[in-house]
């Protein structure tokens, strides 16, 4: 009987059991294996250094009693950062982790990570293969926010069953704990240019959640059991991207459930953010060279969960780590899936903890769409109450479905009337207080506009516009009886930003920290390198694996990036090592709703 050989020469060779044996090539193979140098492993150590987090999982995953561990978790954590970079998807697997640990790594950092000497044949392998894969699940354990085992498949009701025998709190501080840490990863990835951060960064990110696959099959929610990685779902293109069986039904004919076409992968929402200066117009250098004080747009902090499940709860926790390991708050542009939480879940305490957001709107939130003490809320800035209604429904009139609509106007109308409505927007008057209150002057007041209803404004300037109140049965609002008004912090906290819609600094700082994020979205999926939107590089289940293994992905696109920009740096002679890309940026005030107004023909 002839059988398949198995091993890295691949099934391709055979041999016969019974017959004499011939050389396959393992003897070559062994020798051919790469051998990482004292400086290459030293490296590795210094980056897990960096990370802080070894000693910390060593005490979570301690025991009183039993036999020692046949590896240390440094010795684990700087096999996976070798793994990562030895790959070009920065992927780790444990078996090339055991083989890098056990026999080829210098002797003197064996003995350091507490490893065995183990003969390099089958039996070898599956002993050291055992003890790196038992450390790596006792780490996951320790950290783990579900309480559902992987790799089976549950009832229904078992699945019931763990839930309601599960600690909340516990599980929290594991979710506390893994977002942590595998941001700590994320954070020994940009150590290498963390003055440059402090010098040229001020905080600003763009937050996005990008799909991931997880390697295991979906489950429909219908279904009686679970899938072998019971803490992904589907992920979907439309709406808020969730499973639309965890959703209100959607009738079509006869009142039924549509059926949904666009469930395209069982995985997890990744919400990445990504640092970047808005603030910064990069500056040409001779001879092709890069802007050093343009820095890389780069993943500073990300976490996992199930698609379109608590966006805004997600981001506040990103958020608050970045802050948490001393990076400032900056600007801030999120979609829509962001602005549309619960207030008390994202805006107030994105504002709390001093970010400043950048919004667009879905159609249904364009135009009036709060009023605070008189004061209307249009698209995320207070104005004057008595604004005129083409200016109030400007953006409405320009995304008008019926093109045939007398409402409804081109792009260069409405770039007009967005500029214009900075005549009826109220002036901030000094900086918010510490408990989020802000004074506003009514426009008039402040020099702005002109008012029957402040005679003090009227005659100072004839290019002002006069506005003509709206008469009401029970007399002014407040803001038109006094020059100011306090907001707090909740009112109209929904949809409110500090920029007015579609203006020119909008326009700047909303595009430049979107390209930022969607950049490194497309940058992080490459097929070429960390291709994060497929399984096949995270092979082990659960969201606890996912999220540590992700990390390494993340962290070796930041260390791609960090090394492709400085390539463009100017060398020793003047001339980079890579020629850097100027891409010329749109010019301001081109920006609208439905695409850039094209530049006049010359």
């Amino acid at each position: 009987m002839t059988v398949a050989a198995s091993g890295p020469a691949g099934p391709d060779k055979f041999f016969n059991p019974a017959g004499p044996q011939r050389d396959h090539g393992w003897a070559r193979i062994r020798e051919d294996r790469v051998q990482f140098s004292d400086l290459r492993v030293r490296r590795a150590a210094e980056f897990i250094d960096t990370a802080g987090i070894a000693d910390e999982l060593q005490a979570m995953i301690a025991k009183a009693t039993g036999r020692r561990r046949l590896c240390t978790v440094k010795g684990l954590l700087v096999g996976m950062a070798l793994c990562s970079r030895r790959n070009a998807s920065g992927a780790v697997f444990l078996n090339q982790v055991t083989d890098i640990l056990h026999w080829a790594v210098p002797e003197p950092w064996r003995r350091e990570f507490g490893l065995d000497d183990r003969p390099d044949n089958s039996r070898g392998f599956e002993a050291a293969y055992s003890v790196v894969r038992r450390l790596f699940h006792a780490i996951v354990t320790a950290l783990d926010p579900s309480p559902l085992p992987k790799n089976r498949r549950l009832t229904t009701a078992e699945a019931k069953a763990y839930f309601e025998a599960a600690d909340p709190e516990l599980l929290q501080q594991h979710r506390k704990a893994l977002t942590r840490i595998s941001n700590c990863i994320l954070e020994a990835s940009i150590a290498s240019i963390q003055q440059h951060l402090a010098e040229h960064w001020d905080g600003s990110v763009g937050l996005d959640a990008t799909p991931i696959a997880t390697f295991a099959r979906g489950v429909a929610r219908r279904k009686p059991y679970t899938s072998t990685d019971p803490d992904a779902g589907y992920y979907t293109r439309q709406g808020d991207h969730r499973d639309p069986d965890l959703t209100p039904p959607q009738p079509g004919r006869n009142g039924r459930r549509r059926r949904t076409k666009d469930k395209l992968l069982w995985g997890y929402d990744a919400a990445l953010a990504v640092a970047r200066n808005p603030h910064h117009d990069p500056e040409p250098m001779p001879n092709g060279c890069g802007d050093p004080t343009a820095i890389p747009a780069l993943t500073v902090g990300f976490i996992l969960d199930k698609p379109g499940h608590r966006p805004g709860r997600n981001g506040i926790d990103v958020l608050r780590d970045i802050i948490d390991r001393g990076h400032p708050a900056g600007d801030l542009a999120a979609d829509a899936a962001y602005n549309n939480s619960d207030p008390d879940n994202w805006q107030i305490p994105l504002r709390e903890l001093g970010y400043r957001p950048t919004y667009d709107y879905r159609i249904d939130q364009l135009g009036k769409i709060a009023s605070v003490q008189g004061a209307i809320q249009v698209e995320g800035t207070f104005y004057c109450p008595s604004m005129p209604i083409s200016l109030i429904n400007a953006t409405k009139d320009l995304r008008a479905r019926d093109p045939d609509d007398p409402k409804a106007i081109d792009q260069q109308t409405w770039r007009t009337r967005i500029d214009a409505r900075a005549r009826y927007a109220l002036a901030p008057k000094g900086k918010p207080g510490t408990d989020g209150k802000q004074r506003y002057m009514c426009p008039a007041t402040a020099g702005r506009c002109q008012c029957p209803l402040k005679p003090t404004s009227l005659g100072t300037d004839p290019r002002l516009p006069l506005v003509d109140p709206v008469p009401s049965p029970v007399g002014p609002p407040k803001i038109c009886e006094q020059t100011a008004i306090t907001v707090n912090r909740a009112d109209g906290a929904k949809h409110w930003q500090p920029r007015a819609y579609g203006s020119h600094e909008w326009q700047k700082i909303y595009g430049r920290l979107r390209n930022a994020v969607e950049g490194m979205n497309g940058y992080a999926k490459t097929d070429a390198h960390e291709g994060i939107e497929h399984a096949g590089n995270r092979r082990v289940r659960g969201i606890a694996a996912q999220t540590l293994l992700l990390a390494f992905q993340l962290a070796h696109a930041n260390e791609r990036k960090i090394n492709a920009w400085l390539a463009t740096l100017p060398g020793p002679d003047g001339q980079p090592h890579r020629r850097a890309r100027h891409k010329k940026p749109k010019p301001p005030g081109t920006w609208t709703p439905t695409g850039h107004i094209d530049p006049p023909a010359a």
